[in-house]
């Protein structure tokens, strides 16, 4: 596997490397967010490696401040290796699907914003209404072996799970109090996702419609360029036949040449 890594890794490298050297601009190429993933996801590799030669140099006899100090660089390095996850996200560079997302996610900050500020409203207020039924309207339910809601923090889990209609199961609200408020957080969820929901699919689908003809034009634009590459003569054959043609008043040029069917 690390062979394999190698190889993958020296590739990613190769082609960054060629991409860097050869963007116009090389401010605009570090800023660019796919760019950025590529550094993150290329660079816990080298990290790594430079890690693994410095603890196989360690001296065993290291104890103490070293040894903790050692400890957390470990801890480091496996959270930089995590990192190598990133490598999926450059299939963003191929995929349309993956390239309509992250477009659709940038134009739909608003939405997500809205829909970020209307959970924390809705969570702030069931959380404090399902401690209240549970633990002060229910006193037989707060007595259970398996009560959660002993506090409103501990009931902002709870909210979050209901109103995204997950349901874990861990806290169940057994009183009628709690119940009902459990069905009113359960409903409004719904609505409140429903609402910001309807305007990411249209631009969802508005910037898949986008990328679509951007891709088609391009593709179009490349094939256009090919075949007129193709079809344009060669300069020194244009300009002959030109010459040729302007000496046509010419009698002694009214013959065919031996093979070749040209006047």
């Amino acid at each position: 596997m690390f062979v394999v890594e190698s190889v993958c890794v020296a590739w990613f490298t190769l082609e960054f490397l060629l991409r860097f050297f050869n963007a116009p601009s090389k401010l605009s190429f570090a800023r660019g967010p796919l760019n950025i993933i590529d550094a993150i996801a290329i660079l816990p590799y080298y990290v790594s490696l430079v890690f693994d030669v410095g603890e196989e140099v360690q001296d065993d006899a290291v104890m103490g401040v070293g040894r903790g100090y050692l400890d957390k660089l470990s801890l480091i390095l496996r959270l930089l290796r995590a990192l190598r996850i990133l490598y999926v996200m450059r299939l963003a560079r191929h995929s349309l699907g993956l390239q309509t997302l992250g477009v659709t996610m940038q134009r739909s900050m608003r939405e997500f914003g809205l829909l970020l500020l209307f959970v924390c409203v809705a969570v702030t207020l069931f959380s404090p209404l399902v401690h209240l039924a549970e633990s002060e309207l229910a006193p037989f339910a707060a007595a259970h072996p398996h009560h959660s809601f002993s506090s409103i923090p501990a009931s902002y889990w709870w909210a979050i799970i209901s109103m995204t209609t997950v349901g874990y199961g861990d806290m169940v609200p057994r009183s009628l109090p709690g119940q009902i408020v459990a069905l009113i957080s359960i409903l409004s969820g719904i609505l409140i996702m429903a609402f910001p929901a309807t305007s990411i699919f249209h631009t969802f689908s508005r910037s898949y419609q986008e990328l679509k003809q951007e891709y088609e034009r391009v593709w179009k634009q490349e094939q256009h360029d090919e075949v007129f590459q193709y079809l344009t003569p060669d300069p020194n054959v244009f300009l002959g036949c030109l010459g040729l043609a302007l000496d046509l008043d010419n009698p002694e040029n009214w013959k065919l040449e031996h093979g070749t069917g040209i006047i």
